[in-house]
């Protein structure tokens, strides 16, 4: 009998009970090896409330299990002075911990993907001696994983090499006598140039949006409005927005919008001093909707076994990867672009903004920037921004010359 698999976005550990009544109960309990070996990370009920007993296991307890997986079990196996000691020491470090769920998933992949790679004689990057990787041995990894695999992998081979460049000046500061202090993956003077994202427009949104509603896909036109509009990314949409944060009851006419990325947290007003709502196209549509759990976009059928809705992310590292699915379907169903996806509605939110004559500051106001070279990613220059900056130097013009003539 083919053993029955657990919904996606299910936090590992987690064990759910029926309640009488038909309610299910949560619970996170760490597997019987880890107990037996004293796991300080005792099981622990998480209520009944999946929103909240995900985060709870997503956020806190796995985060926390892990943690002393890696320092009782793994540390153990690896050779001090090599590469995937240096590894695990930068995952084992303070700044490991500030990363992003999404960016240690990431940066986890580049450090493993260098250190699986195979050498003629058949070893292991990872089991090199910290003192034998040379910059000349950098650049040859760097030379073979661009040719590994299918397609272009320059930005693949690039990122790998600044995780590594990260790691090994990280350790090097706590393990001065281990690690070298000439660091192989500096000033290798590798170039990137990113693909741009493709901004959706107003119309475009709109489409998406009326299209998911006939789809049955409400929550995710609702998704990107939210993104649209409140320039939020798509993590925090889907991991972080709740209810709690609309309209809460010290500010009710107000969203709290979370940058988890940059760490702020931005209080962005739904009405005008007279009254006017500044977001006609999203408020109402919110404050219809039917709260079917803690976050603000759950999914919008119920879930066959559970019969209760649950959250669209999948995981805490790739919290989207099932919605990106859907979003391609609508957006073929709509007959938009293949280069629109869930991110380029962001991305036309900041354009948007800019086309209807933000300042830097004002954009960064509302999307959690921290400076203003990060507006100009996602901001793009249309032909309404060119028009409107030669509109100003035209009147600019006529004003001095006016003032010349008097």
């Amino acid at each position: 009998m083919q053993r029955r698999r657990k919904p996606l976005g299910w936090p590992k550990y987690m064990v759910s009970k029926a309640l009488a009544g038909g309610r299910a109960a949560y619970y996170w309990q760490p597997p019987t090896w880890a107990r037996e070996r004293g796991c300080p990370v005792s099981s622990e009920a998480v209520g009944t409330d999946f929103a909240h007993a995900k985060g709870r296991c997503d956020e806190v307890l796995n985060p926390q299990f892990d943690a002393w997986r890696k320092n009782e079990t793994f540390c153990s196996r690896r050779i001090v002075g090599t590469f995937d000691w240096i590894a695990e020491q930068y995952k084992a470090s303070p700044k490991w911990r500030k990363l992003a769920a999404g960016t240690q998933a990431d940066y986890d992949r580049c450090l493993r993907l260098v250190g699986d790679y195979r050498l003629k004689d058949n070893r292991r990057f990872g089991e090199l001696s910290l003192r034998s990787i040379t910059p000349g041995a950098a650049d040859r990894i760097h030379e073979q994983l661009l040719m590994a695999g299918v397609g272009n992998r320059q930005r693949t081979a690039k990122f790998a090499m600044d995780v590594c460049r990260r790691a090994w000046g990280v350790v090097y500061r706590s393990h001065p006598g281990t690690v070298p202090a000439q660091n192989p993956f500096s000033k290798m003077e590798l170039s990137y140039r990113p693909q741009k994202t493709r901004a959706a427009t107003l119309d475009e949104l709109n489409s998406f949006v009326a299209k998911a509603d006939e789809m049955g896909h409400r929550s995710i036109g609702t998704a990107a409005l939210i993104s649209f509009y409140w320039l939020q990314r798509e993590e925090d949409i889907f991991l972080r927005l709740s209810w709690c944060h609309y309209r809460p009851p010290d500010a009710p006419n107000t969203v709290q919008i979370l940058h988890n990325k940059t760490g702020e947290s931005v209080g962005v007003p739904l009405y005008d001093q007279d009254g006017t709502p500044l977001w006609p196209d999203l408020v109402p549509r919110l404050d219809s909707e039917h709260r079917v759990g803690t976050l603000l976009v759950m999914r919008d059928k119920l879930d066959r076994k559970k019969k209760v809705h649950l959250p669209w992310a999948t995981s805490a590292n790739n919290p989207v990867r099932h919605v990106q699915r859907i979003v391609a379907q609508i957006r073929d169903a709509a007959g938009l672009p293949t280069g629109i996806t869930f991110t380029s509605f962001r991305h036309g939110g900041h354009t948007d903004a800019a086309d209807a004559g933000l300042t830097d500051a004002q954009i960064r106001a509302l999307s959690g920037h921290k400076t203003a070279a990060m507006i100009s990613v996602y901001a793009k220059g249309t032909k309404d921004q060119r028009l409107a900056g030669a509109r100003k130097r035209l009147e600019a013009r006529r004003t001095k010359e006016g003032n010349l003539s008097e």
